[in-house]
């Protein structure tokens, strides 16, 4: 299904389909849109009277399963919803059953994790004309803003542009925690409980602002991380040591260090991708897609200066032989970790 069709079946889908496959990478969208789906066969998603929701390991026992509830009559009339949630390869047989068959009116929706073109399962859903596959993607910038707008109107509420940037920055691609952050926001904007302290009083007239957004959604464990990651890329030896402390503390897991660090050099080498092009390191910041927020410009650019190519792609080599070591060799995780972050605050401090 192309993406600019998804929003109209997500409000109404055609009686005539059979069977809504979604699936992909984002768990949280698939959740957002399966459900959106489901509630339009079945307000009440746990109604045990028009909602079944078999597993995978059901199917296995008996492969008409999803046939015989398909075909079943709803006890409060209407259509029924069958729910196939986390579909595996062996449930394709069970699948197939359903789409080369008429009896019965109810839907059958299939959730699944990222799914290869050649994986039966989709084969069958994209062949089928009684059948929808429905794709998603890790959300873009552009997804992220629409996202953070539409929520914020749904409540009454608007952004400042400083505080929208603010979040389509620092708001993950995954729809479950980014809608996750921004319930938070809304919920934040509009408590208007009598023990609530003074100081922290959101922004007046219904308007969330830069300071807002950062006292909700900046204070995450994803946001402390890519703080700890920025010190080790800056050359900070003193706050990169506090930092590690602290994310010791807090629990923080020693292979997130690792993939945040890698995803922050990946940032920059886009950046000096730019500047092997003849853009200063200014240019080529502006030129970063998703933007670089606002606030943090000067560091980004500071991070070019440092950071050429080659030595960008060494640290990124060093970086993927400490995830390896720390998922395989049974040394300690958080060790090689560190190790690997104190060794990029070195190769920062070097010259060019």
């Amino acid at each position: 299904m192309k993406p600019r069709d998804i929003p109209g079946v997500l409000k109404a889908l055609d009686p005539g389909v059979r069977m809504v496959l979604v699936y992909g990478p984002d768990e949280g969208l698939v959740r957002e849109r399966a459900t959106a789906i489901g509630k339009q066969i079945a307000p009440d998603l746990g109604d045990p009277f028009q909602v079944v929701k078999p597993g995978p390991a059901d199917l296995k026992e008996t492969p008409s399963l999803l046939l015989d509830e398909i075909a079943s009559l709803s006890m409060m009339g209407g259509r029924r919803l069958v729910w196939l949630d986390r579909a595996e390869t062996s449930s394709a047989a069970a699948i197939d059953l359903v789409l080369s068959s008429d009896a019965g009116e109810g839907l059958l929706l299939v959730t699944a994790g990222d799914l290869k073109p050649s994986s039966a399962i989709r084969k069958a859903a994209e062949k089928a004309r009684n059948a929808l596959a429905i794709a998603c993607y890790e959300d873009s910038a552009g997804d992220v803003r629409t996202l953070v707008t539409s929520t914020l109107s749904a409540a009454g509420l608007r952004a400042s542009p400083d505080a929208v940037a603010y979040l389509v920055a620092n708001l993950g691609s995954d729809r479950g925690v980014s809608r996750s952050e921004l319930d938070k926001l809304v919920l934040y904007m509009t408590d208007t409980s009598p023990d609530r302290n003074p100081d922290q009083a959101p922004g007046e007239g219904g308007t969330v602002t830069l300071e807002d957004a950062k006292a909700v959604v900046g204070d995450t464990g994803a946001f402390d991380i890519a703080g700890l990651v920025d010190y080790a890329i800056a050359g900070d030896m003193a706050r990169l040591d506090q930092a590690m402390e602290r994310a010791r503390i807090a629990g923080e897991s020693p292979v997130a260090l690792i993939r945040v660090a890698q995803s922050r050099l990946h940032r920059l080498l886009a950046g000096a991708g730019e500047m092997t092009k003849g853009a200063t390191a200014a240019e080529a910041v502006q030129r970063l897609r998703p933007p670089v927020f606002w606030a943090d410009r000067d560091a980004v650019t500071n991070a070019l200066h440092r950071w050429p190519a080659p030595r960008i792609l060494s640290a990124l080599n060093r970086l993927m032989d400490a995830e390896i070591a720390a998922k395989t060799t049974g040394n300690p995780d958080r060790a090689i970790a560190e190790r690997a972050l104190l060794a990029l605050a070195r190769m920062a401090g070097r010259r060019r």
